[in-house]
């Protein structure tokens, strides 16, 4: 909780100085896949599976969203919003992507829209070229289960997967085996860098992956707190 008390208090450090709380109102809802991703060439990303739903937030006309597990509906001023009770990944969910939409209209970070229809695999296309050159021949510990970037790097990477779906564990994809949460700190040690998905933000696990080793988080989620505490982030098509 300690991690999210200093993310509201970043976000009340932004609206003191620019107009009276109480006259925001801050909206979520949960969109579709179709809504979410469009119609990408490949029918394996978790929101596609319903495992994983995109939440939107609209903040003055900025929209900012995040995944989550917990999908629902919020509206109320950015006071009721400040005042949530940040327990469960319903409330974390909402709390980001209001922060990211609150972030994006001040001008504070950009891509808090996801990448639809062709976009993610143009994505997935550019990560190996990012990670070679920010950091050469690395073993990648990937925190999460993004297929097309999972795809991309394991033709050019030593990697291991931790992933918190119970259907994905186990499982062979692409020639790797996913791995079970309690594995995380053995895939962290045996790794030269993380690669975290943003979610890291909504379910409560961001905190694992700090101040360990380099670490990229990818993604919309994470596109308020990259830019409030300077973490680097992988997200070249969102919008």
């Amino acid at each position: 909780m300690d991690y999210y008390n200093k993310l509201k208090k970043e976000l009340k450090d932004i609206l003191k100085h620019k107009e009276t709380e109480t006259i925001k109102v801050v909206s979520a809802k949960p969109l579709s896949p179709e809504e979410a991703i469009g119609t990408p060439d490949r029918t394996d990303f978790p929101i596609q599976k319903g495992k994983e739903v995109m939440i939107e937030a609209d903040f003055r006309g900025s929209k900012g969203q995040a995944f989550t597990d917990m999908p629902g509906n919020f509206t109320g001023t950015v006071q009721d919003f400040l005042n949530m009770k940040l327990d469960n990944n319903f409330s974390r969910s909402i709390f980001i992507a209001g922060f990211n939409a609150v972030m994006r209209h001040f001008e504070r970070t950009t891509g808090t829209i996801h990448c639809k229809d062709k976009e993610p695999k143009a994505c997935a296309e550019q990560i190996t070229t990012f990670i070679r050159e920010k950091f050469g021949k690395v073993k990648i510990a990937f925190i999460g289960f993004q297929p097309a970037m999972i795809e991309q790097l394991s033709k050019s990477f030593e990697m291991r997967i931790v992933d918190l779906d119970k259907d994905n564990i186990g499982k062979q994809k692409f020639g790797l085996t996913i791995e079970a949460q309690e594995k995380t700190s053995e895939v962290l040690e045996w790794g030269d860098i993380i690669l975290a998905t943003g979610s890291t933000c909504v379910n409560g696990t961001i905190t694992d992956f700090l101040n360990k080793k380099p670490v990229v988080f990818y993604g919309i989620s994470a596109a308020g707190v990259a830019a409030a505490y300077g973490y680097e982030r992988f997200c070249p098509c969102g919008k």
